[in-house]
């Protein structure tokens, strides 16, 4: 069961479907692993999500997103049952991944430097960065900052930062405050699926070196 999930914005957001194609691959693949968020979507769309989103804006900037949080809880929350496996492809990835992704991790298009590979997902769209990353027991992510937002959905294995501890279905959410420098658990190669609005900000040499790599 994961312990980290996307903020209560975000999972509203995407019942209303107001959420972009990249994050809201990254929440349905969270969801597909977390039953918790999945009775919230739920409960969020039988209240009626296009009728949350127009009242976002005014929702969301105070103290009225609690306010729906307890309709919530007074609300039957409606049935759903967990997604079903595919017949085909990797097992590693959920569902709604999987739907983006043609055979398995292991036939897509890296690129590696070092310990850390990449395989971009989405690129025709300009304005989000979302990719698949594989990381090397033990290997750190050279420290770096956030010129805007940063959502990463671990898939296999972990890593921790000074945030925490992030394992499969986790999703680790860093802003330009967030300076950090995540360090793959030891034992099974770490996959995240990450999404990033803006570019990241490394310093130092083997940063500078990765950078290419990592802000392809």
């Amino acid at each position: 069961m994961p312990h980290h999930h996307p903020s209560e914005e975000m999972l509203l957001g995407y019942a209303a479907g107001s959420t972009s194609e990249p994050l809201s691959l990254l929440i349905a693949t969270h969801l597909a692993l977390c039953p918790e968020c999945r009775r919230k979507v739920a409960a969020y769309e039988a209240l009626g999500g296009k009728e949350l989103e127009v009242e976002a804006p005014a929702m969301l900037s105070s103290d009225s997103l609690v306010s729906v949080l307890d309709r919530l809880d007074t609300a039957e929350e409606p049935a759903m049952a967990p997604p079903r496996p595919s017949a085909e492809g990797d097992l590693r990835l959920p569902r709604p991944l999987r739907d983006y992704v043609a055979g398995s991790l292991d036939s897509l298009d890296w690129h590696q430097r070092g310990g850390i590979a990449e395989a971009s997902l989405l690129t025709e769209r300009s304005d989000f960065k979302t990719r698949l990353m594989r990381i090397r027991p033990k290997t750190a992510i050279p420290e770096h900052s956030h010129h805007g937002s940063e959502y990463t959905l671990v898939l296999t294995g972990g890593f921790s930062d000074h945030t925490g501890h992030f394992l499969r279905g986790d999703v680790a959410i860093a802003d330009p405050a967030v300076q950090h420098r995540p360090i793959a658990d030891a034992g099974e190669d770490c996959v995240c699926l990450a999404v990033t609005d803006a570019p990241l900000r490394f310093t130092g040499t083997i940063a500078r070196l990765l950078s290419p790599l990592l802000q392809r």
